[in-house]
């Protein structure tokens, strides 16, 4: 005789067709999310889930989306050039392979874009209009000192906690957040294997001592107290390893000797 279902069951699944997440429809019915996932596994709630999730990335796809200005515009009207050459300035700007460029606007051979590719670089106008294309990107994607430094700060002090919720209620379980909800930027990897979809940050040390470097070259930058504050609340000690290891090569550029090397004086350091 098969086993009476739960009525909490039809509940869950209209919740769970609302769009709601296991772990916030467990806390609200008040069991375990285990108990959840069996439920959601057993009815097969995923079909029609997956039918909505659809129907919503079509939607996505839809939405009107705004335009980057790369410059490209201006070269399709650019009356001193042939349409050929136009296209050709607008491939080679994103490619700077010249073979390619030209087989792709001319629709030759690729033996014959190898040669013309080349002459059609010497044009004084052609080359104009690719560097105009090429300095609007390079003003895009243009990175100052500060944006570095903000981003090694992010991936420093980077919470694992904002990427995933985990627990214990009978089962293991975790739960993946959002990537609209979080910063996709330090994630490094993300794979999905037989044991499920894990997410590696860049490597918070590495930033560390990137940071560390850099302060002591640049002590007054406006990000420093900063860093000092987190990485106290972290207990961090790479810099002052870092700083331990700067003032033993200073010690010994001080006090220079014959065959001395770095190894010599830490061995008499352990000694003492």
């Amino acid at each position: 005789m098969a086993a009476k279902k739960n009525p909490l069951a039809d509940k869950a699944y209209e919740m769970y067709k609302s769009g709601m997440k296991l772990v916030d429809i467990a806390d609200q019915l008040g069991k375990p999310e285990g108990t959840i996932r069996r439920w959601k596994s057993t009815y097969g709630w995923d079909g029609e889930r997956s039918e909505r999730e659809s129907e919503r990335s079509v939607t996505k796809r839809t939405e009107k989306k705004i335009p980057i200005d790369d410059g490209t515009k201006e070269t399709l009207q650019n009356d001193d050039l042939t349409p050929e050459q136009q296209m050709f300035c607008i491939y080679y700007s994103r490619t700077f392979n010249a073979a390619q460029s030209y087989q792709k606007a001319y629709g030759c051979k690729y033996e014959t874009a190898m040669v013309n590719g080349c002459m059609l670089l010497r044009n004084t106008k052609v080359r104009a209009e690719i560097g105009r294309l090429k300095e609007i990107k390079r003003q895009q994607i243009i990175a100052g000192a500060d944006d570095i430094v903000e981003l090694q700060m992010r991936i420093a002090f980077a919470d694992a906690g904002n990427y995933a919720t985990f627990g214990n209620d009978g089962i293991n379980w975790v739960h993946m957040v959002d990537s609209n909800t979080v910063d996709t930027q330090i994630i490094q990897e993300i794979k999905e294997g037989q044991t499920g979809v894990s997410i590696k940050l860049a490597d918070k040390q590495k930033a560390i001592d990137w940071l560390t470097k850099y302060f002591l070259m640049h002590p007054d930058d406006k990000y420093k107290a900063e860093f000092d504050k987190k990485r106290a609340e972290v207990k961090d000690d790479s810099a002052e390893k870092i700083l331990a290891n700067m003032q033993t090569i200073a010690d010994i550029l001080k006090a220079p000797a014959v065959n001395r090397n770095i190894t010599d004086f830490e061995e008499g350091t352990k000694r003492e």
